[in-house]
């Protein structure tokens, strides 16, 4: 059956983001009505024709449970995600998403911002490179705010 285990087992309030352009975290708390001796695991799958894999590097609460899962150079892509779990006492409800990565990345900042001001009525220009990101080819697809403050 496709939602066979206890109710309230599934793991809660899974999120993933990503950062620092290729590395990913992604967490979740326990389900509240599962036993305590549930352990979680996560299992990840780009495509259908790419093979599923386990989290490599869990991240682990203070009775050692898995509780998220450190990813190294991720490619963005939609991605699945399925987390499930184990215990002697009881069979455990299983979680899954489809997560498009872009859409959790936090982007860095604009680097080698400069500025160079005139007293004339030319002002000041400010210049900078895009932030390093993995999904977007064109820059020309990000807008930018500038705040300027007298001091």
């Amino acid at each position: 059956p496709v939602f066979a285990g206890m109710n309230g087992s599934a793991i809660e309030n899974f999120s993933c983001v990503i950062y620092n352009i290729f590395l990913m975290n992604c967490t979740w708390q326990a389900g509240r009505d599962a036993p305590a001796d549930t352990q979680y695991f996560l299992y990840w799958q780009n495509s259908r024709a790419d093979k599923e894999m386990e989290c490599e590097l869990y991240i682990k609460d203070e009775n050692s449970r898995n509780i998220g899962c450190r990813f190294q150079n991720v490619e963005i892509e939609i991605t699945y995600f399925l987390v499930n779990g184990s215990s002697k006492d009881s069979l455990i409800q299983f979680y899954d998403e489809y997560i498009d990565l872009y859409k959790i990345e936090i982007l860095t900042a604009p680097f080698n911002v400069t500025a160079h001001c005139t007293r004339d009525s030319a002002g000041c220009i400010i210049r900078w490179h895009p932030p390093l990101i993995s999904h977007v080819k064109n820059v020309q697809c990000f807008e930018y705010e500038i705040n300027i403050q007298n001091k």
